[in-house]
Parts: structure tokens; sequence; C-alpha cells
């Protein structure tokens, strides 16, 4: 999703969009989790405590973590006991105090877990933790592009700003999550969940239509005048239409500044006879009065929306409202509530929490990127360079993170083609479809490429974007 040019003190009702929403990802953030303050850790120091034997595994993942004999200066933050990488998010943002703690968060825990199994074959990973700040991110890879041997689990709102900067000086990334087209496709990134401009998955329209078969002429999209929602609502149509959906067209556009009253967009989809809609926004003021003027007019839609409404303030809106009670949201993560049932989420929820830090589904997110990260290093052995990152990291065409997610395919930038659905009750959120609670529903079919109208960028013959590349960028060798 491509960010806005907008001022800073424009950006506080943009938050969200800007890097929560991140065009369907499933896996986007959510404020799901604990609220305590966790100290920063940039040293990344493992501390006294011995590796248990519980620590060999993640999940389902045999750990990359341990010990080993690696040596060599090899590449910049690469020596025979360290290895530097950067990691971050836009947390001192003033408008949003604490935006994406939980990728730091998440980042400082795994590096802490794996030091304390020997690093990543005998080296000691050491973290530098970035606060974009939301404005900062190209000062923010200005500095790691001078010490850092990579940038690993960051997620920066604005990062479109830092592309270039980033491209330019070789500094490969696996981040947590991309929000520019240059970034998404970018040269030398991988993500443990990819996100794509020129592929979508569409599980969640697909598995709507299994949900609500007789609503699938009856459903709209909410217009907005934010441009990043006009695209990201382009390549829903498009996903709606791919699972058999003939969207209405009733015409309604909400100013993303919010309106002085909903009741009249309420009232016109009442007119167009909507039965279901779909926001790309998040759970935000505006929004839930936009539903409350929805009820007021006298419909029940079923609501339908990303993954950043599966969090405490839709929860928190709808405890005493009820408005949000036909709310579903599509997951390509585990729900936190599947920890007694998905080994890989109790571990993220134990890790994190055990440093005092806030769970939310960008923490996992930065967790399964993280080890995505380690798993390439550890192939990578003493040869530990760029180039060897580059290449292990494309040769990964399987990754669940241990079980945190729907399997992708980072090494070739594909999403997944799975998803689940949750539902909210009350405060309560539960899993809705598939009905087994921690399974994922998968068909090739979910798998859809998207109008290149909607990429924001132009892509090399690779599928990787054209606008920085140089010479000098690392390339897998075949």
């Amino acid at each position: 999703m491509e960010t806005p040019n907008v001022k800073p003190k424009k950006t506080a009702k943009l938050v969200a969009a800007l890097a929560l929403s991140a065009a369907l990802v499933s896996a986007c953030a959510s404020d799901r989790g604990g609220d305590a303050g966790v100290p920063s850790s940039g040293s990344g120091s493992g501390g006294s405590a011995s590796a248990s034997a519980s620590d060999a595994k993640f999940g389902t993942l045999d750990s990359p973590c341990g010990k080993g004999d690696a040596k060599g200066s090899t590449d910049q933050g690469v020596s025979d006991t360290e290895i530097k990488i950067g990691y971050g998010d836009d947390r001192g943002f003033a408008q949003s105090p604490g935006l994406n703690k939980e990728m730091s968060d998440a980042v400082s825990a795994m590096i802490d877990w794996c030091n304390q199994q020997g690093g990543i074959n005998g080296r000691k990973v050491v973290g530098t933790d970035y606060d974009a700040a939301m404005t900062n991110a190209n000062t923010v890879m200005q500095e790691a592009c001078g010490s850092q041997f990579m940038m690993v689990g960051n997620g920066f709102a604005m990062d479109q700003t830092a592309e270039q900067t980033r491209v330019a000086c070789n500094l490969a990334a696996v981040p947590g999550f991309t929000v520019s087209p240059d970034a998404a496709n970018g040269p030398m990134t991988y993500q443990g969940v990819p996100f794509p401009v020129d592929y979508a998955n569409a599980a969640a329209w697909f598995q709507m239509g299994q949900m609500h078969p007789d609503l699938k002429n009856d459903f709209d999209l909410v217009g907005s005048t934010m441009p990043t929602i006009v695209t990201s609502l382009a390549k829903t149509r498009s996903m709606a239409e791919a699972a058999g959906f003939k969207l209405k067209d009733c015409g309604v556009t909400l100013n993303y500044q919010g309106e002085p009253s909903y009741v009249p967009f309420a009232e016109k989809y009442k007119q167009c006879g909507v039965k279901g809609l779909w926001t790309s926004r998040s759970p935000v003021p505006a929004e839930f009065n936009f539903f409350k003027a929805v009820q007021q007019v006298g419909i029940d839609p079923i609501i339908f929306g990303e993954a950043t409404w599966y969090g405490n303030a839709a929860q928190q809106f709808n405890k005493d409202s009820g408005v949000l009670d036909n709310l579903n949201a599509d997951m390509t993560f585990q729900m936190l509530e599947n920890a007694d049932k998905v080994p890989a989420v109790k571990k993220y929820q134990d890790l994190v929490s055990a440093k005092g830090g806030k769970t939310a589904l960008l923490g996992m997110q930065s967790t399964s990127s993280f080890l995505l990260w380690a798993t390439a290093a550890k192939e990578c052995g003493s040869d530990l360079t760029r180039q060897c990152m580059v290449d292990e990291l494309s040769k990964i065409h399987k990754w669940d993170a241990g079980g945190l997610h729907a399997v992708t395919d980072p090494g070739a930038n594909i999403p997944a083609k799975c998803g689940l659905m949750v539902s909210l009750k009350g405060d309560k959120f539960t899993q809705a479809f598939p009905s087994t609670a921690g399974e994922f529903e998968c068909n090739d079919k979910y798998l859809i490429k998207t109008d290149p109208g909607t990429w924001g960028t132009a892509l090399g013959p690779d599928r990787i974007s054209s606008k920085y590349m140089n010479p000098n960028v690392i390339k897998p060798k075949a």
C-alpha cells in the first residue's frame, strides 16, 4: 500500500491505514495483547539463563539458533563473535505513542531467545532498535547503512522514504511488513508473510462466500477519499469478483477525516439494499460512528474487514454497543486465543511476555521474519555474507514460522493461499471459519493476480521493483 504525501499535522487520523492496514495482509496489525512497557534491548544480550530443551523448537520449527564455530569478518556487521542487525518501528510518533512497538518487543525477545542457545552458529546476535517515529524512516536507514549487516523484523509506515537509501547501500532486509509498492517488491527483500503488489490472497472472499452464499449479490465496499484506500479497494473488488461476488455500487464515499453525520450515507446503503459491507478502514472512532449510523437507519449488514479489526479497540467499542456483533475479520495468522492449540503462538506469547512486552499480530509477523532470517543465516555458516543470505532466502519456498501462520513462499515473494475468519460477539473473538479452531482453509484458487493498474510501481521480469535498481544490487545466484 503506497503511503500518501501528507504533512505530519494531518497524519494522526491516517496512522492505521498507513501501517496497520497494509492493504490485505491478513497478518496486519492488531492492538491485541498486554500494554506493559518493555525496556529497550539495543544490545540484544541473551542474559545468563541457559537454554532448555524446549528452546530447540519454535512450534514445529527446529530452532535455527545454537552454538557453533563460525568465524570470520565476512561482511559489514559480522565478526568472529557477533552479527549486527537493525530492527524497529514507529513507536515515537507523537500522535500515536507506541505505534507498532509490538514489533520491536518481538525482535528483542527473539534475539534474547536465540543468544541463550548460543546465537547463530556461535555468533551472538546484537540488535540495534531504531525508532522511525513515522517521519524519520530515511534517517534510520542512513544510520543502519553504515553499521548493520541486515534489517530484520522492522516495520516503518513511511518505508517509501527510505527504500532508495536501503537499495543504494545494499542493505538486505527481512522486514516484518512493508507498505509502499517499491518496498513490497524491493530488491534484496524477503518477508515471512509476503505482501507483493502483483499477487493477493483472496481466501477471505472465498470463505465469506461459503459462510454466506446467499449474499454474493448484496455486498458493497465502503468507499473513501484516502488514496491508499482507493487503491486497496480496487484490489479488493478484483478479489471479490474472483470469488464469485457481484458487488453493488451504491456510490458511497466517506471522507477519511470524518463526516458531520453518517446517517445520510447509511440511508443510501439502505436504499441500495445492502446486506454486507466491506471496509478497508481500521477500527477508529470515525468508523465506529459510521456503523452506529448503519444500525440507526435499521439495517444490520454483515461487516467484513481486514485483520486490523481483530483488536482491543473493536472489543471495547462492541462490549456495550453490540454494533459490531456481525463483524468478521480475515486472518493469515493464528488467533492469539489459539495458543492452547498452537505451540508456536504460545511460544511467542511466553517469550515476549517474559520481557514485559506487548503481544499482537504484528509482533508475530516480526517473529516470523526473524526466524526466517535466522534460518538462512544458519545455512550460511562461516560464509555469512549478504550474498549468501540473498541466496539462501531465495530458496525458502515453504514457510509458516513453526505454525504461527499459513504457509507462504518468501523465496518467490508469494503470499499464502490460505486463511481463517474470526468473528466478534460482545467483546469475545472466536474462529468462525473453518469451524475447527487452529486450522486454516487453503486452496490454490485463492491466490490471484492483481491488475497492474493497482501496483503503484513498475516490475521487472523477475517481479522486482525497477525504480531504484542499480548494477550493484545483490541478486540470487543461479
